[in-house]
Order: structure tokens, then C-alpha cells, then sequence
């Protein structure tokens, strides 16, 4: 028993350390999910609407605070810091992400929980599973402390070794919240190509089931014998046959089709998600950027992307003096093409070549160089 109780214990300490770094990596990505699950709730419990859109507003404090918080228990887990008290705060935590995975799984809410930010997408039946098993290691745990006594840090030296982790990995998130992820997990990450990306890999493969009387059999095509009557239909190669990328679309102030025209060439993309929330201070060197890239001799093309009302756009970019063409596409294609509003992402006929927040825009030479 003493062996299971430590595996339990270094086990749930990891998978907590784990899970709030994914966390802090993308913590913008995570303030999204939060803010999905806030909205959902303000419309299933419209009494307290105003509540939880306060908390939507605080998504991205709650992101990093959330995040350090799990791995700050994760740490004092491990080094068996005020052990009891610890584990009753892990408690606390599991059972306010089981009722979030068990809410999204029950009602069809939240498709996926964010729980390992995009680095391991779950199910939401799959997240409330990976929660009920993080309670049972957690009841071990907390039966078994006796196997546990020994601290591996107290009084002073435990103070601070846990304010030197709490510092380490607010740095972390604070850090990623102003620039760009560490790691990117996302589709429009450097190095992908978008236009393959929003092709299959190989044709769809099909099994189909027929049934005559009491007999059931499956083909790999259709029976000639008419006798045998259609039942169902299965995609053998389901991850295979599906894009990656599936919602991507651009259309231009017309309403006319214009993707194609962001993956042709050498391209500077400004996406602007929301001009309401969009930092409004750095249009002015955007706006040197574009006018030196368009006298590039690489031919580098500029535009720009918004979810933003083509009347409210139109009104933005003359206050801000944006001259480069601008085309639209969904908020949440634009969300996952870069944390950063605005951000750009340079392109080579559709090759993400670079990716930059609007707190780390290039000079024109740093674009050539990576195109």
C-alpha cells in the first residue's frame, strides 16, 4: 500500500505540473476556452448573466492565475508542502473541472475541455473520465498520508522555494500572454502549409453494411445484387480523409471568394480579430512595415483579415490609416491563426514562414530573410 499511495501521489503532482504549463503556454487559448464556458453559462442561467460575464472579462487574469495555481499545487504536492492542506485545495480544483467536463459531456456545451490547452485534445466524456481518475488518485493519496510524512521542505526554505515557483511561472504565462506561445500546436503553426492542410491526405475509405432477411454482411463497395438492402455506412479512414483545416475561408468586401489569394506569393497578413479589442498603438509601424514591403523586391503582397462588420472595419482602418487591402473570415479561424490581436503571420504560396504578436513586429529585412 505504501508503494501504490507514493505512485498516486507523484502521479497526480506530475499530471497537475503538466497540465498548468500546457496552460501557461497558450494562455490566450486558454482564456478562450474560459470565456466559451462563461458564455454558456450566462446563457443557460440568464438570472446571472451579468455574473459570469464579469468573469468573462477576467478570462485572461483567470487563465494565468488558474494555471500557475495548478502547477504551484502539483509542485507542493511533490515536495509534500502542508500536504493535508494542499490536497483539500486539490479537491477543491477537481471537483470544479469535473463539473465543467461533466456539464460540457452531459448538455453537448463545450466540445472540448482545454484541460491540456491544444497539445492533447479531449473529448468531453473523455475529460470527465481523465477527472474522475485524478479523484481516485487524489483518495488515495489522501487516505494514504501516513505514508507520507516525511516533508521534503518546510518553515522558511518551504516559503520560499514556493514563492520562488510561484514567481517562475506567472513569469511564464505573463510572458506568452504578451508575446506568442513557446510551442505551437495550432494548424497555422510555422513550417505548415495552410492549402494542404485543407486537403485530405488520402481518399475516403468506406465499409458498407447490407442486410437480406436475417442475414447482416459488410462490402467494400456496393452489391450488385439488388436483393440486399442498404443498412449503413462507415468512413474506415476518418482522420485520414478529413483536412485538417476545414473553416478556413476569405471573402473579399464583395462577398467574392479570396482565399487563394492569401496562399499565392509572398504575402505580410495582418489579421485583425476584433477592432475593439485591438491595440490601436502599433498601426503606425504596421503601417511603415507594408509601405517598405511593398517596394520589396521579394514581391510581397499585404492584407489584411477581420471578423470585424465590413462598415465598422471600413470606419477602423481610416482611423488608423491601414492601406492594404482587407478581406474577412470567422473570428474562430482568425483566434487560431495567432494569439495576438493584431498579429502577423508571413507567408510563402500558402507556407507559414513566420508568425509575429503585435509587442514583436519585424523590420522588413527580418521578413525577407525568413521568406
Amino acid at each position: 500500500m505504501r508503494l501504490f499511495t507514493r505512485i498516486c501521489w507523484a502521479l497526480l503532482g506530475i499530471v497537475f505540473i503538466f497540465s498548468g504549463l500546457i496552460k501557461l503556454n497558450d494562455p490566450v487559448g486558454t482564456a478562450i476556452k474560459l470565456e466559451e464556458y462563461f458564455e454558456v453559462f450566462a446563457i443557460d442561467l440568464p438570472s446571472l448573466a451579468g455574473f459570469f460575464d464579469w468573469f468573462k472579462n477576467a478570462s485572461r487574469f483567470l487563465s494565468i492565475f488558474l494555471s500557475s495555481l495548478e502547477v504551484m499545487l502539483g509542485v507542493a504536492l511533490l515536495l509534500r508542502w502542508y500536504l493535508r492542506q494542499t490536497l483539500l485545495t486539490l479537491l477543491v480544483l477537481l471537483v470544479f473541472f469535473g463539473f465543467l467536463t461533466f456539464y460540457s459531456a452531459a448538455f453537448n456545451k463545450v466540445t472540448d475541455c482545454g484541460c491540456f490547452g491544444d497539445f492533447i485534445k479531449l473529448t468531453p466524456w473523455t475529460s470527465f473520465v481523465k477527472d474522475l481518475f485524478l479523484l481516485g488518485l487524489w483518495g488515495v493519496v489522501f487516505k494514504g498520508q501516513r505514508f507520507l510524512r516525511h516533508s521534503f521542505v518546510r518553515g522558511t526554505a518551504g516559503l520560499m522555494t514556493m514563492t520562488i515557483v510561484g514567481a517562475i511561472v506567472i513569469g511564464i504565462g505573463v510572458r506568452a500572454l504578451g508575446h506568442l506561445p513557446y510551442f505551437d500546436f495550432l494548424p497555422y503553426k510555422v513550417g505548415n502549409n495552410i492549402g494542404q492542410l485543407m486537403k485530405p491526405k488520402a481518399p475516403a475509405r468506406y465499409r458498407y453494411t447490407f442486410t437480406k432477411g436475417s442475414e447482416t454482411k459488410e462490402f467494400d463497395a456496393f452489391p450488385t445484387d439488388s436483393t440486399w438492402k442498404y443498412k449503413a455506412m462507415t468512413v474506415l479512414n476518418p482522420e485520414e480523409s478529413r483536412p485538417v483545416i476545414t473553416d478556413l475561408r476569405l471573402t473579399d468586401p464583395d462577398g467574392n471568394d479570396a482565399t487563394q489569394q492569401m496562399l499565392t506569393g509572398n504575402k505580410l497578413v495582418l489579421i485583425i480579430q476584433n477592432t475593439n479589442k485591438s491595440d490601436r498603438d502599433r498601426f503606425e509601424q504596421f503601417n511603415a512595415l507594408f509601405a517598405a514591403a511593398t517596394k520589396s523586391r521579394k514581391n510581397i503582397g499585404v492584407m489584411a483579415i477581420t471578423s470585424t462588420s465590413a462598415g465598422k472595419f471600413d470606419s477602423f482602418r481610416h482611423e488608423v490609416n491601414l492601406a492594404a487591402p482587407y478581406y474577412f473570415a470567422d473570428a474562430t479561424v482568425l483566434k487560431t491563426m495567432i494569439r495576438s490581436n493584431p498579429g502577423l503571420l508571413v507567408l510563402h504560396n500558402g507556407t507559414v514562414m513566420a508568425k509575429y504578436h503585435y509587442h514583436d513586429i519585424p523590420a522588413l529585412y527580418q521578413v525577407e530573410k525568413g521568406l
